[in-house]
């Protein structure tokens, strides 16, 4: 389907019943909507209306130039005016990668709108910071230090070179062995790729390490499932065990053993399951 919010148009996938508790689930770089394939489907069998849109950079008719365009309070903006488009009061939100990092923020800016938040991978922004910042020995600024290719000037043809053997073998190396074709296909698009990157040029460029210029989101207020896989080359340990202290709301933390960055793909099974319980205890 598509979702009109303004002048940008959203492409998204989506399952179950109109009537259903909404549940909004938002992709990470460098993947689409197809990423939650196994979950749209889970959610809708249980009864859930489940959205996940391809975010803006990754729709054709959301994909403006400008790196200021991808600041995350537009992100944040972007997920409240498709539920409104859609007349969705209140939500679940689910996030993987980026997209947890603007559900986080959309969380902890909104409580009023959200009535349960899932985060995959990526922790609350201010326990990110603590291990970007090496507190208690963290080797986060090093596991991050592929930002500063991602943000430098012919990434986006380095991924796109060939067809895409660059992302091809960003998804090899980072250990997502599944069909990664589609989401090839869409950055492949013009100016795709270039969109996808200006999430990190936005995120850090003059932001200070990790955004440490920025003010501290504070704490999230709604129920919270943060989950975090052990095999994660890119997000270490120490920010996922912090997360708690910057929830104030019921809390979950589940470590998935021997798994990888890509969650969803990797145990859908098991990440079903999780969902599925976290929101039952929330509807």
């Amino acid at each position: 389907m598509q979702i009109r919010v303004g002048e940008h148009v959203f492409e998204a996938r989506t399952a179950g019943p109109d009537d259903g508790d909404a549940v909004l689930l938002l992709h990470g770089f460098p993947q689409t909507s197809w990423s939650w394939r196994d979950q749209l489907t889970a959610l809708g069998d249980a009864g859930y209306r489940a959205i996940a849109p391809d975010q803006r950079g990754y729709s054709p008719g959301a994909r403006p130039t400008e790196v200021e365009a991808y600041t995350v309070d537009r992100l944040v903006a972007d997920v409240f005016g498709m539920a409104d488009a859609l007349g969705i009061d209140r939500f679940h939100l689910v996030g993987h990668d980026w997209g947890a990092a603007v559900a986080w923020a959309t969380a902890i800016g909104h409580p009023d709108r959200v009535r349960s938040l899932v985060a995959l991978s990526v922790p609350h922004p201010d326990a990110f910071r603590r291990a970007f910042q090496g507190e208690a020995g963290s080797d986060q600024a090093s596991r991050s230090s592929y930002v500063e290719l991602f943000v430098s000037d012919g990434a986006a043809e380095m991924f796109t070179q060939n067809g895409g053997d660059g992302l091809r073998n960003m998804f090899a190396v980072s250990g997502l062995t599944g069909d990664v074709q589609p989401y090839v296909d869409v950055l492949l698009q013009p100016g795709a790729m270039q969109a996808a990157l200006n999430w990190y040029r936005a995120g850090f460029v003059g932001a200070g390490a990790a955004g440490s210029d920025r003010p501290p989101l504070g704490p999230c207020r709604v129920p919270t499932m943060f989950v975090w896989s052990t095999e994660d080359g890119a997000l270490g340990p120490e920010g996922a065990k912090w997360t708690e202290a910057y929830v104030d709301a019921p809390y979950r933390f589940e470590v998935i053993e021997g798994v990888g960055h890509w969650i969803a793909e990797s145990v859908p099974d098991r990440l079903n399951a999780l969902l599925l319980e976290h929101l039952a205890a929330h509807r």
